[in-house]
């Protein structure tokens, strides 16, 4: 069976756990990032300076390519992962802010295999407090969105760890590829009021 590629964005953060994963279970994952260098060895990083992405970076069971990008030109973006994906992404999982939202995913979804999964994230702060959460932003994709909370100690808060982020959004991912109904996860606490419809 050949390598399964999976677009993560928001991968060289809080989502670095599932993008690891991913790779460990044998994926190709295509990262774009504002700063690829980030996720590489020191020989990839230098063979990176004044490209777009790494060619290939291997590890023990999957691989994982970093791109130069940004969200704020989508279509730049969507270029360049086009550049070094030889295939339709099996899976999309996406943490970008809600300002860039809908142009991101809008540029990367033809990018995507026929009826692939999405993942879609959202801090609770992208949640509105009358609409609740924001609807699935591809149609034609089954979506699995994952809103992130916070954990309480006591009387007081913190937001959650990249540990947590990460099994929880993982959780999704595995729904996802399971061909599971659409559904929304709740990581940690959320406050009532963000997510009252």
């Amino acid at each position: 069976m050949s390598e399964r590629t999976a677009l993560v964005l928001g991968g060289t953060g809080m989502l670095k756990g599932c993008a690891d994963e991913l790779v460990a279970r044998g994926w190709r994952v295509v990262l774009p990032s504002r700063r690829p260098e980030g996720l590489l060895g020191s020989a990839a990083k230098a063979s990176l300076r004044g490209r777009a992405h790494v060619p290939h970076v291997s590890d023990a069971q999957g691989s994982r390519i970093a791109v130069a990008a940004d969200w704020a030109r989508p279509a730049e973006l969507a270029e360049r992962v086009r550049e070094v994906a030889d295939r339709p992404a099996d899976l999309l999982v996406a943490w970008v802010h809600a300002s860039y939202r809908d142009a991101v995913l809008r540029a990367v979804a033809p990018l995507l295999a026929p009826h692939a999964p999405v993942v879609e994230v959202h801090d609770s702060g992208s949640i509105d407090g009358v609409r609740g959460m924001p609807d699935p932003a591809l149609d034609g994709h089954p979506t699995q969105q994952v809103v992130l909370g916070f954990t309480r100690h006591g009387a007081t808060t913190r937001w959650l760890s990249h540990e947590q982020t990460s099994t929880g959004v993982l959780e999704a991912v595995h729904r996802a590829l399971a061909g599971r109904p659409p559904s929304v996860h709740q990581v940690g606490d959320v406050d009532t009021w963000v997510t009252r419809h």
